[in-house]
């Protein structure tokens, strides 16, 4: 069978359309300022008219240094991640490293795969999304000897790094708002169980308890989105027919339990004041506009990779874990 995949040009290729030797291109390639300023542009022309795209699969498997990060994320539909990674980028793409992205479905045992994929590749440091992994990841990372930043959460016990913010503390600052408008009667939606979820059902009840109030919950494992939350309200409703004010774990499903409401004619906030978490853009646009707790997402992808960069480089650190804060966006649910 013939094999119909065209053939990439090589450094060879490159030494024989410029009559220089192999050696040479390498080391432009490495360094142009090292070869002569007519060789320099021969060669430059040479890459340009070939199409050449450097392989860097050795280079990262036997140097000492790979100038690639590895990040992980939970999900690539999820807007809150597209915003972290946006972040990181910004900082490590001008300081010349590449990033290698990985994601695992929410699974520990699937980001345990995929951390050793990343470390298979020689990567000078991690970038990890969650907080909570199996124990041979974390055996996995104390092997590689490399710098690892956890983000979005502030554990107790961190690997090495971490950058995020309180979500237990975000979650009481929203709903004691609600309260503080007079709610009484304020139900808490979860999706997909994940750390972040519980957090913020802990910083519910704490507010609940604060104002001397029982909290009612409806959790669900199924992954966030609009229609689930529309059901979710579906549900509240059924089971709590007195409930005043949602509390959603984040904003696809308070902006499902919203357009639901809509359909029913229950008018926001009039009847049911509603908020969510993450502050995006789809709650500005809605009418009312979505109260929310606005997460510093791209500032954390910011901070986790200047941190990261910051060891690799040999820069003393003030600080290992960082807490990025929050703000209340109270939006027109809140009533």
């Amino acid at each position: 069978m013939n094999d119909t995949r065209k053939r990439r040009p090589t450094l060879q290729d490159i030494a024989d359309l410029t009559g220089v030797t192999k050696m040479t291109v390498s080391r432009y390639l490495r360094d142009p300022s090292a070869v002569a300023e007519g060789t320099r542009e021969r060669i430059a022309a040479a890459v340009e008219e070939l199409g050449y795209i450097p392989n860097r699969a050795p280079d990262m498997l036997s140097n000492a240094t790979s100038k690639a990060i590895g990040i992980l994320i939970p999900s690539l539909s999820n807007q809150v991640f597209s915003a972290v990674i946006h972040g990181i980028e910004a900082v490590t793409r001008p300081a010349g490293y590449q990033t290698l992205l990985a994601h695992y479905g929410y699974s520990p045992e699937r980001e345990e795969e995929q951390v050793a994929s990343l470390l298979s590749y020689n990567v000078d440091g991690l970038i990890l999304s969650d907080t909570q992994h199996t124990e041979r990841t974390r055996k996995m990372i104390a092997t590689a000897g490399i710098p690892v930043v956890e983000t979005m959460d502030l554990p107790l016990s961190p690997i090495d790094m971490v950058v995020g913010m309180d979500h237990r503390a975000a979650a009481r600052a929203m709903v004691t708002e609600m309260l503080r408008r007079g709610r009484r009667k304020v139900v808490y939606l979860g999706a997909r169980l994940d750390v972040r979820t519980q957090l913020r059902m802990e910083g519910y009840y704490q507010a609940m308890a604060d104002f001397g109030l029982n909290g009612q919950h409806l959790l669900t494992e199924q992954s966030s989105s609009f229609t689930l939350g529309g059901e979710l309200l579906e549900q509240a409703m059924a089971r709590y027919p007195d409930l005043d004010g949602l509390f959603c774990t984040n904003d696809d499903v308070a902006v499902g339990a919203l357009l639901q409401c809509q359909a029913k004619w229950i008018p926001v906030p009039q009847q049911i004041a509603i908020a969510g978490c993450n502050a995006l853009d789809i709650g500005h646009a809605m009418t009312p506009k979505l109260a929310s707790i606005s997460t510093p997402r791209e500032a954390i992808g910011r901070e986790a990779a200047a941190m990261l960069l910051a060891r690799l480089n040999g820069q003393p650190q003030a600080e290992h874990r960082k807490d990025m804060g929050f703000s209340l966006y109270e939006g027109e649910s809140l009533g």
